[in-house]
């Protein structure tokens, strides 16, 4: 009897403890720029990664496993490792359902140029929030955090807060260590501008609300409208992208960088939404794009 009642508390125990986890992520690895090295230990850390980040429970609530966060990344390896030491770039893609449809919504389209980590085949990564363990750790909950807060500001306005603040509290103390892309200056060009601190920083600072509270609006108010009416959810999308611009004429820096990460994510719906938007509507939105990101050029082609 007390062998039934502990194995129905193991199983409840799993039960709860594999509904817990947040991310359905697809991690892979690409080694096409490399010669001539034991591949294999990139097979051992391609399944390590996926485990981590797929087994970790990240949050405090319960997901149910059609909840999770469907997400993919890819850590391109641009040279060939030397000393268990690895580098190069991670491809980072999420998406959350719109409701009552079949169709998923980008959320996040990032590339990290920085990636450093030493690996050796067969170490395990461990999570911590409050100690810098390794780079590979660091980064994979960085952007496991990053993920799930840009989740959850899509679903109610700054619901994100929590987990962006976790994620600046590993940015923190990864600072700790002498690997790139953690600190303010750290970057060639560019990307000096909109690595893992600018990303956080942004996401955290006061006057990039508007940015944030735009993708509540453009999600939960609008897109999740659609299905049952288009043209009240595409009215919302609207009244969002006005409020845009609005935020991008306010210019809280000058480098902007989340709203790239925005229009990274969004463009190309944003033009599949509003192509077939009445004339006077998709010429007011093609001149918020192109106002709030002038390079972007043929990507709006459609609604011309």
């Amino acid at each position: 009897m007390k062998k039934t009642v502990f194995l129905n508390m193991v199983g409840l125990f799993m039960l709860v403890h594999m509904q817990a986890q947040e991310l359905n992520c697809n991690f892979s690895i690409n080694t096409s720029r490399i010669q001539g090295t034991n591949k294999q230990v990139f097979t051992t850390l391609e399944a390590s990664v996926r485990d981590f980040l797929n087994n970790t429970v990240w949050t405090g609530n319960v997901f149910e496993a059609v909840e999770r966060i469907e997400c993919n990344i890819m850590l391109d390896i641009t040279d060939d490792p030397v000393a268990n030491d690895f580098k190069g770039k991670l491809q980072i893609q999420s998406r959350r359902p719109v409701y009552g449809s079949s169709y998923n919504t980008v959320l996040f389209n990032y590339v990290d140029e920085d990636v450093e980590f030493r690996y050796e085949e067969f170490d395990p990564i461990q999570y911590s929030e409050n100690t810098f363990i390794s780079n590979l750790s660091s980064l994979l909950s960085f952007y496991a955090y990053i993920i799930i807060g840009l989740d959850y500001d899509s679903f109610s306005p700054q619901g994100g807060a929590p987990y962006f603040e976790k994620a600046e509290r590993i940015m923190t103390v990864a600072q700790t260590s002498s690997y790139m892309g953690w600190r303010p200056g750290d970057g060639k060009g560019a990307q000096r501008h909109k690595n893992r601190y600018w990303l956080i920083d942004n996401l955290l600072d006061k006057d990039y609300k508007p940015l944030r509270d735009f993708s509540y609006k453009y999600h939960r108010v609008g897109l999740d409208a659609m299905e049952k009416s288009p043209d009240l959810g595409r009215t919302s999308i609207y009244d969002a992208l006005v409020d845009l611009k609005k935020f991008y004429d306010n210019k809280p820096d000058p480098y902007m960088s989340l709203m790239q990460v925005l229009t990274d994510a969004k463009s190309e719906e944003i033009v599949n939404i509003f192509s077939e938007a009445p004339q006077d509507q998709k010429q007011k939105v093609l001149a918020i794009m192109m106002a709030i990101e002038p390079a972007g050029g043929s990507k709006y082609d459609k609604l011309k």
